[in-house]
């Protein structure tokens, strides 16, 4: 299964006033996991960006002169998309930019509905945090995602926060937290029932053998891939290599 992660940074609020997109920043996931695959652009609106949103996202009229305009991009951002599940935290606010944009190219290209489906991780998040905050910064702290390098809004950064944020509120775990103290949890069922099958033997006359499932060789090339990964982080101190 193929996904990606989406977030806009934009002029304003609303694309009916005539405000644009200033960046894009999308990375993939592929059967749960990150990929290196990103799609990363600033662009050129064509128009001055309102005060609010420069102290949001910090991106200036000069800094921008220069880059490409949607149009340049556009085919290739289609191409990176299609086919993909998208995800998008308040998905409506980065679909109205895209495909105002994609209307503004005299309607050739149709809307993103036309190359991928969406997922509004914000419409999860209140399905599954009633009555709670549930922006992005509100998620990383829910979720344990560390955040603590966003000073300013940034599409791809965003983008590669909220891919942490989506696996672990879908149940995967994203990245090792190789400096993160355990958490004490009072005593519960699941504890209890994990204590129980500990303490029954793990052989007995009757019971069957257990059955070696033996991982393939590309199975093997990722375990060595993620080993070096946590060696790396850890500064040499990944007890299943060695010292690098």
């Amino acid at each position: 299964m193929r996904q990606i992660v989406l977030d806009t940074e934009t002029t304003g609020l609303e694309p009916a006033a005539g405000h644009r997109i200033i960046e894009i920043g999308c990375v993939e996931l592929v059967d749960r996991k990150l990929t290196r695959n990103r799609f990363h652009v600033y662009l050129n609106p064509e128009r001055e960006i309102d005060a609010g949103a420069v102290e949001v996202h910090g991106l200036s009229t000069e800094f921008l002169a220069d880059k490409p305009k949607f149009p340049d991009v556009a085919s290739d951002l289609l191409n990176f998309i299609s086919g993909a599940e998208l995800i998008i935290h308040n998905a409506p606010f980065d679909l109205g930019f895209l495909n105002y944009e994609l209307r503004l190219l005299s309607g050739e290209h149709g809307e993103i509905s036309r190359y991928c489906t969406v997922l509004d991780t914000l419409v999860l998040a209140k399905a599954k945090h009633p009555g709670q905050r549930n922006n992005l910064d509100a998620l990383c702290k829910r979720y344990g995602v560390d955040n603590s390098h966003r000073d300013l809004h940034g599409a791809l950064l965003d983008a590669e926060i909220l891919a942490d944020v989506y696996l672990a509120m879908t149940g995967g775990q994203t990245r090792l937290a190789l400096d993160a103290e355990p958490e004490e949890a009072a005593p519960g069922p699941q504890q209890e029932a994990i204590a129980v099958a500990v303490a029954a033997p793990l052989f007995s006359a009757d019971r069957p053998g257990l059955r070696v499932i033996r991982p393939s060789a590309t199975e093997l090339e990722a375990h060595s891939q993620r080993l070096a990964e946590i060696a790396k982080a850890s500064n040499g101190a990944c007890l299943w290599i060695g010292p690098v």
